[in-house]
């Protein structure tokens, strides 16, 4: 009976070592908080089109509201100048309980891949805190990171740069 027992046993453990196939690219960082999608920086993103992130299809954006929130070079803290964009989206929300925001993190080319990653995250995630805090539901607002995968101006000097270091507001039904 012992023996029976070892090869089983064996025999589940060749099963689960056995490989599932090819290795498919990952989505997009998520909101660790959440409980949905990988948190590792090293996750691969690809080129993901924004109706492919979960959340539903694609809503217009609210009229008048500026849908991007600019950061300084390796910094996610909010300046100033753009709080009242994240107020004006918190107004909104609020406003729209049924509305849904994806907060997409975005750095320039420059760093590595697993940094741009990471720091886009934490980009995504300052502006979900703001408006948290000002009384948006946890419900209504995701956070992603394309780090550096979805540049806004092509080019490779500071204007460029400055332009791609930034957290887009997209909207979803």
């Amino acid at each position: 009976m012992k023996k029976f027992l070892i090869i089983i046993a064996s025999a589940l453990l060749l099963a689960a070592c056995g490989s599932s196939g090819p290795k498919q690219d990952a989505a997009p960082i998520k909101d660790a908080s959440s409980g949905q999608g990988p948190t590792d920086p090293n996750a691969n993103t690809g080129q993901i089109k924004p109706a492919e992130i979960p959340g539903g299809d694609l809503m217009e954006p609210p009229p008048g509201l500026k849908l991007s929130v600019y950061f300084d070079l390796d910094s996610f803290v909010i300046k100033d100048e753009f709080r009242s964009v994240v107020e004006s989206h918190a107004t909104f929300l609020k406003k729209n309980p049924r509305a849904r925001t994806v907060i997409e993190g975005n750095t320039d080319e420059r760093g590595s891949r697993e940094y741009n990653l990471a720091l886009g995250q934490k980009r995504s995630e300052a502006v979900k805190s703001m408006l948290r805090v000002l009384g948006v539901s946890e419900s209504q607002v995701e956070a992603v990171s394309f780090g550096e995968e979805r540049p806004k101006a092509a080019g490779h000097d500071e204007t460029a740069y400055s332009e791609n270091r930034r957290s887009d507001f997209s909207y979803r039904k």
